[in-house]
């Protein structure tokens, strides 16, 4: 470009610059996971805002442009939530799993594999990506055995066990159609939601059906997108690097607990199991899974073996 006086206008230089230094920043990171797999556990929140989705989508179709193959596995309690609420269907809780009768699971199929993977699927096409959405049940992707659960009676303070009904978590993993559909260059979405050997449909934490898939997989990486920005300490500080044996003492501390303490739990099995490293972070930061993986500064809390 010239400006008036003929001369060159370096004006616009510097964000195209910008540009490519971030592209060369991240090159050594696409050399080295070329044809590796990352899965990717997105959250029912998230969900809710389009210009979040729409950011999703597009970090997971750059993923698979540059070689890597992405495998996404989607939550939904809230809008599982608001469907029961609309239907007049209470829920009750236990150490953060919904208790589910057979109604309850038929809904939560509905609205899982129904209207949230096909709207996840039709972001990731918008973005220009080939997506699939299928379920746990799909090619016998997950066997899922029934989830138990004990807690204490505050009376007599005896420990007795709780029914939650179709919650159930993985028993089995049988890649197959993960690795059709990869292969054939299509970007798997899906919901977690299995058949068990007795035949019943069971509701399965996402994080939990996404740390058993990266483990099979044997995954480069395993995100967590949540609403936090990662594992703090005592001070609010973010903990960048983890080993299974940090958190196990962290968890002695009582400096993690609460909601992250079921995720963590994920990470640790995930990476003990093939997964090469987990990541907790914030999926509310637009293209944080980007800036986790493809710089140097990093976001969010790795979890390493």
């Amino acid at each position: 470009m010239v400006n008036s006086n003929g001369a060159a206008d370096k004006s616009g230089a510097a964000p195209d610059l910008a540009k490519a230094e971030v592209l060369i920043e991240a090159l050594p990171y696409f050399q080295r996971y070329a044809g590796r797999t990352f899965v990717v556990k997105y959250g029912g929140h998230a969900m809710g805002e389009p210009q979040a989705a729409r950011d999703f989508a597009e970090d997971i179709v750059l993923l698979k442009a540059v070689g890597i193959n992405p495998v996404v596995v989607h939550g939904g309690g809230p809008q599982i939530g608001d469907m029961l609420a609309r239907l007049g269907v209470e829920s009750t809780f236990v150490d953060g799993l919904r208790v589910t009768d057979e109604a309850t699971a038929k809904i939560a199929e509905m609205v899982l594999s129904g209207a949230i993977n096909k709207e996840l699927v039709g972001w990731l096409s918008n973005a220009g990506g080939k997506a699939i959405g299928i379920s746990g049940k799909d090619g016998g992707l997950v066997s899922a055995r029934k989830v138990s659960r004990t807690a204490k009676d505050p009376e007599s303070l005896i420990e007795k066990v709780v029914d939650l009904g179709f919650v159930g978590e993985p028993d089995h993993v049988d890649t197959s159609v993960i690795d059709t559909a990869v292969a054939a260059g299509m970007i798997p979405v899906i919901a977690p939601i299995a058949a068990g050997k007795d035949g019943a449909t069971y509701n399965i934490n996402a994080d939990t059906m996404a740390g058993a898939i990266a483990a099979a997989l044997g995954a480069a990486r395993l995100f967590l997108l949540t609403d936090v920005p990662g594992v703090l300490d005592e001070n609010g500080d973010l903990l960048t690097d983890l080993t299974p044996a940090d958190i196990a003492l962290l968890r002695e501390k009582g400096v993690i607990k609460g909601g992250m303490v079921p995720k963590l739990e994920t990470c640790v099995t995930a990476v003990n199991s093939g997964c090469e490293a987990a990541v907790v972070l914030d999926g509310r930061v637009a293209h944080a899974m980007l800036l986790e993986f493809f710089t140097a500064r990093g976001a969010g809390t790795l979890v390493h073996a």
